[in-house]
């Protein structure tokens, strides 16, 4: 039911709406995951950015593909807390302080089932077109699975509609940027937050859409 449930809401809603709102244009297209495990690590400014990237996948893919969140969030009861759920089928992180080992263990059950999982290494939403240090839990995740591949990816305009602390709906342009997989296998020896940000900063600096002036 819910995988159902699921798959109507993307064919009905979401992608509608995207296509028409939003104007979202995706651009290496060829580096999203087909298979798990793998893991997809993106910037994060708006709701939307969930919605966007699992609106990439076919539907019959969607109940492979998993998105953190967190569990303080969108475990509460109400509409938030089922559609995070049943809709988006979200991975529960307890950010209670128990440590990055404790934190990433639901995303290591995910990723040993062979499932895609859905990242924001910054931890939360930030302001609008703003990226903030990533977070070392990708790094951890990445030692354990050195051969899973990381899709580092941009996520441009989305952070002026449904941004941190507001639930406007601003009609923009907005793109995704989706870089090269890295893998620690690969052998470079930087930490994966720090090549996955080098990546992001790379393509947030090639973009050519006009950034969004601060209001």
């Amino acid at each position: 039911m819910r995988r159902f449930a699921a798959m109507l809401f993307f064919a009905i809603v979401a992608r509608p709406v995207l296509a028409l709102a939003t104007g979202l244009r995706v651009l290496g297209r060829e580096h999203l995951p087909t298979a798990g495990p793998a893991v997809i690590a993106a910037n994060h400014n708006s709701h939307l950015d969930v919605i966007a990237l699992l609106s990439l996948f076919p539907l019959r893919q969607l109940h492979r593909v998993r998105p953190v969140a967190a569990a303080d969030h969108f475990q509460k009861p109400g509409f938030v807390g089922w559609m995070a759920r049943t809709l988006l089928n979200i991975i529960p992180i307890d950010r209670s302080g128990q440590g990055a080992e404790a934190a990433i263990a639901p995303v290591c059950d995910a990723l040993d089932r062979g499932e895609i999982v859905v990242i924001f290494p910054e931890g939360t939403r930030g302001a609008p077109e703003v990226m903030v240090r990533f977070r070392r839990g990708s790094s951890v995740l990445a030692e354990r699975y050195p051969e899973v591949p990381f899709v580092p990816v941009y996520l441009h305009g989305l952070g002026k509609s449904l941004p941190r602390g507001e639930w406007r709906f601003v009609p923009f342009a907005s793109e995704a940027h989706f870089g090269k997989p890295l893998r620690v296998a690969d052998g470079d020896t930087m930490p994966m937050a720090e090549r996955l940000q080098a990546d992001v900063e790379a393509m947030a600096a090639g973009t050519t859409l006009a950034r969004w002036a601060e209001d």
